[in-house]
């Protein structure tokens, strides 16, 4: 069998959950099955992947524009693939006009949703409507779709009605505990300002409306002035996500020690060392299918507090390997919280309470990485994908 994965996000160019869930699918997969990946950016020298760039006379046009025209320069070279898995809606009409043309099955993989992303319009302008569009188009017609969390499957069926609820399938998220594990490395730490001998809190993540770090530099400010902020944050959506961000970093720092801000992106051991050395990571968003961050910092040992809402629950197991903080969010789409200053002072009080109790904090860390290990693998989640294949494809 030959399966055809579509992508944006692939090594080298990777920021986000999904780049991530590929990689590691990818990698299982191919232990059994022929896997072509199809990706876009530049030119990768591992075997069967192949890089596609903008179409040049598409330099000048709108993102969403530039996004299908990625898309359909990959359509003729899927022929002869059993099965076509796309990846967001970057790749979804790459794989939905594939199955079309070549009349294979269409399975996507769905890592978020439009209609729960409303605040993409300020990124993509009218663009915004037609990445909406396609991934209507895409979702309404593929052979199957697969949900990373039961919470992503009921906004799947909520926002898409006509979806046929049987070809919604929840296969989760994994994570590799070999290659994320606790590392201890005091030199690096010392050399970002982190001090391993205070409390910390850890933020990881992009600069996006989803992932709630307005929200996050709120909490901070009512929290013991022992407690360390990490914040391994960049990749803004917009300038003005950046410029809120940079404001509330900026009033912390004036308040209190130990606010420590990290752009760039750093290679896995060196975040592994920081989410090591936290008394807790923290993952305040708003919109969250699942969460693959929260899986790399239970495997390297982290307690984990989350907001209680998509698939957080299924992952973060409440006073066993962290805490999940309660909210109520409007049903417009944007995942905001009915009353703001109820989830900061909640998201305050859960983050007080873990970092006052350390030793508490390391067993929910250490429950946390038998979590990671024993129902997250990569290989199960590699089984369970190549059966639904086989379903499809024969």
């Amino acid at each position: 069998m030959r399966v055809d994965m579509i992508t944006k996000e692939y090594p080298p160019e990777i920021y986000g959950g999904a780049g991530v869930h590929v990689t590691e699918l990818v990698s299982a997969l191919r232990r059994s099955i022929d896997v072509q990946v199809r990706a876009f950016g530049a030119d990768r020298s591992e075997t069967a992947v192949t890089s596609y760039r903008t179409p040049a006379e598409l330099a000048a046009a709108n993102p969403a524009i530039q996004t299908l025209g990625t898309d359909l320069s990959m359509v003729g070279d899927i022929a002869g693939a059993d099965l076509v898995h796309s990846h967001t809606w970057y790749a979804n009409f790459a794989g939905h006009i594939a199955s079309q043309l070549h009349g294979i099955p269409h399975v996507l993989t769905a890592h978020s949703l439009e209609p729960l992303r409303p605040w993409k319009a300020e990124q993509l302008g009218g663009g915004y409507a037609v990445s909406s569009g396609i991934e209507r188009l895409a979702y309404e017609n593929a052979a199957a779709i697969v949900a990373v969390s039961a919470g992503m499957r009921a906004d799947i069926l909520r926002s898409y009605p006509q979806v046929d609820p049987a070809r919604v399938r929840v296969i989760h998220n994994g994570i590799d505990v070999d290659a994320w594990h606790p590392v201890e490395d005091a030199g690096f730490l010392t050399s970002i300002g982190m001090d391993p001998a205070r409390p910390s809190v850890v933020f990881v993540g992009r600069i996006t409306r989803q992932k709630g770090l307005p929200y996050l530099l709120r909490a901070v400010a009512e929290l013991p002035r022992d407690v360390q902020i990490v914040l391994c944050a960049g990749a803004p959506d917009t300038p003005e996500i950046m410029a809120e961000v940079q404001e509330g970093v900026r009033r912390l720092q004036q308040t209190r020690d130990g606010v420590i801000w990290i752009e760039r992106m750093l290679p896995r051991a060196e975040l592994s060392a920081i989410l090591t050395a936290a008394t807790t990571f923290v993952c305040p968003s708003v919109y969250e299918p699942l969460g693959i961050v929260n899986l790399e910092a239970m495997a390297c040992g982290a307690a984990v507090v989350g907001t209680a809402t998509g698939g957080i629950p299924e992952v973060v197991d409440d006073r066993v390997t962290g805490r999940l903080v309660p909210i109520e969010q409007l049903q417009d789409g944007t995942g905001t919280p009915v009353d703001p200053d109820r989830y900061v002072a909640d998201l305050a009080a859960v983050l007080a309470e873990v970092t006052g109790n350390p030793r508490r904090a390391k067993e929910y860390g250490a429950a946390g990485r038998e979590r990671a290990r024993t129902q997250f693998s990569w290989e199960a989640i590699a089984d369970t994908t190549r059966a639904l294949y086989r379903e499809l494809a024969g």
